[in-house]
């Protein structure tokens, strides 16, 4: 069965030249979205991605829509490949059921890995050159009077979280960081 994908950034935009294409190129069935592709939360996709089975084919107008970054990507498509499902980029002229589709994604997935080390590497450098300079890194460290106080307004039962961020300057996690780490402590 080919299954089309086609999405959108915002609610405005038009998903027609995809739904056209997809349909031109003969899907039986066509998830539509209209949300981010950075975002990792796209209910359609994920439907999309629980009803495909080996054999089917997954196809989309560009690989642009299916996601914005190249590592996430070629996570998606190995495991397609893995489950036997065929993808096709119909403006990109990619067809993974061919050995020059799949030649070239393979290809894109070295580059991606590359790219994927290198920022690891200079991460590192960076953290190694800030401790040479005697910069640990990390969040500063919330001083306990902070959190004694934050603790305090809270058990008074006068102010909503909201209102004890604004307070004290601590972030809402933080909060509930130490209140629930006050509890666990309690019931020991």
């Amino acid at each position: 069965m080919k299954f089309g994908y086609a999405r959108v950034s915002t609610q405005d935009q038009s998903l027609d030249l995809q739904i056209d294409a997809l349909q031109q190129a003969g899907c039986d069935k066509i998830f539509t979205e209209k949300i981010s592709g950075i975002r990792n939360d796209r209910p359609e996709l994920e439907k999309l991605l629980d009803q495909l089975r080996k054999g089917d084919t997954l196809i989309v107008y560009k690989l642009d829509r299916l996601g914005r970054s190249t590592f996430k990507l070629l996570e998606l498509t190995a495991d397609l490949e893995k489950n036997g499902v065929e993808f096709v980029s119909l403006r990109d002229n990619i067809d993974t059921s061919t050995a020059i589709g799949r030649a070239m994604f393979r290809m894109l997935a070295v580059l991606a890995e590359m790219e994927r080390e290198i920022i690891v590497e200079r991460t590192q450098a960076g953290i190694k050159a800030a401790r040479a300079r005697g910069r640990l890194g990390g969040r500063p460290k919330v001083p306990q009077k902070d959190i004694e106080r934050a603790l305090k307004l809270y058990d008074s039962g006068e102010y909503s979280i909201p209102e004890i961020v604004e307070m004290t300057g601590m972030s809402k996690a933080s909060i509930y960081r130490y209140l629930d780490k006050r509890q666990k402590q309690g019931a020991k």
